[in-house]
């Protein structure tokens, strides 16, 4: 059965039992991190933040923490093998490990979602250095992937304690990313709604939007996906699972690869995609390419917008409307060796939705990478 439901997520914090802030950090467990900060500041423009390792007085693994507008990520590495780390990408390949939420009380936190049933994956802790206080505390979500709730409002150091102010002469600039939008976690076969209870139940999400197989699919393939948001709505988790298909779908296709549930990509904002998109280009960032036709009739579907429709198409940038307005949004190719994590680039201009007048043609395009790799 075909459905589309749209329900506002609560706004009070006052009924909110897990208040949360926004995204505070995003944690990739990769092979070289030195290698990969390198290319997330040259293709991304992310700015050098802060490092552990060595020289800090870690001895089984190095990080490096980059920056542009809200958006954090971590880049960790081992650095020896038999550790859960290597052990990790070994499984996984590059990926997502930690998606930390910026929480006032991380012991709250953590105490109202164990008791609603999570798996527990760091008791409070409190870690302090000469700049102060953190508190962090953590709790298993799908796969391996775990969200980490930090409560910083004691802390002026550059990122947690532990780690060391990392200011390298090498410094490309920013490319106007602002904050993470969503991320979209990849679940096995029936397991979409386990994981959406999951975020009700024990994190007070709410539902935002629901696809099933009718509103995405194409001739080949089709998935499934329901948008959960916490109270304020400042954090989305987007839950894909797949659904029966003529060929392989894009999740099936994540799922072997990244052997099991994890981060299929991660949305982040612009206020101008046209520059943001230009400038990642000449970065060597490669992006996904939806047929010249579909410029042929996209403003009869959307409307009236306020940007020249040649160059969203020279940059191949996708536009959708629902009620509230509009958005652009276009996706990076896979930026790992196995075909599993991406990024997407949005700007929003009202629109609250995700994009779903333009997922065939989308679906169609990935789709076409997968033949190039042989996994459709």
């Amino acid at each position: 059965m075909k459905t589309l439901e749209m329900q506002a997520p609560e706004v009070a914090q006052t009924t909110d039992f897990l208040p949360i802030n926004g995204t505070d950090y995003v944690e990739l467990y990769v092979g070289n991190c030195k290698q990969a900060a390198h290319y997330y500041q040259s293709a991304f423009g992310f700015q050098p933040l802060a490092y552990a390792g060595l020289e800090t007085g870690l001895k089984d693994r190095e990080s490096y923490v980059l920056q542009q507008g809200k958006i954090r990520l971590v880049l960790t590495s081992p650095l020896k093998g038999g550790t859960e780390i290597g052990r990790h990408i070994d499984l996984h390949g590059d990926g997502v490990k930690v998606v930390a939420l910026w929480v006032d009380d991380a012991v709250s936190a953590f105490n109202e979602t164990v008791s609603r049933g999570a798996k527990p994956y760091m008791k409070p802790t409190t870690e302090e250095d000469e700049f102060g206080k953190v508190v962090r505390s953590g709790i298993y979500t799908y796969g391996e992937t775990v969200h980490i709730f930090v409560e910083r409002n004691r802390y002026n150091g550059s990122f947690l304690p532990g780690f060391r102010a990392w200011n390298p002469a090498y410094r490309p600039a920013d490319v106007g990313l602002k904050y993470v939008d969503h991320m979209v976690g990849n679940v096995g076969w029936n397991e979409m709604n386990k994981w959406v209870d999951f975020y009700a139940r024990v994190m007070g999400f709410s539902q935002l939007v629901s696809f099933d197989d009718k509103d995405i699919s194409t001739e080949y393939t089709a998935l499934m996906s329901k948008v959960m948001s916490n109270g304020n709505g400042r954090i989305k988790f987007p839950i894909n699972e797949p659904a029966e298909g003529k060929k392989k779908s894009q999740v099936e296709e994540y799922l072997d690869f990244y052997g099991g549930a994890g981060v299929q990509h991660i949305a982040v904002a612009t206020d101008n995609i046209i520059e943001t998109v230009t400038q990642l280009r000449n970065r060597g960032v490669e992006f996904l390419r939806v047929p010249a036709t579909y410029y042929d009739t996209v403003l009869e579907r959307v409307g009236e917008i306020d940007e020249d429709l040649l160059p969203l198409k020279e940059l191949g940038i996708l536009i959708d409307r629902d009620e509230e307005g509009y958005l652009l949004q276009i996706f990076t190719r896979p930026v790992e060796p196995r075909p599993t994590m991406f990024f997407e680039i949005i700007q929003r201009k009202g629109a609250k939705s995700f994009g779903k007048g333009n997922f065939k043609a989308l679906f169609e395009a990935i789709e076409r990478e997968q033949m190039l790799r042989g996994t459709l």
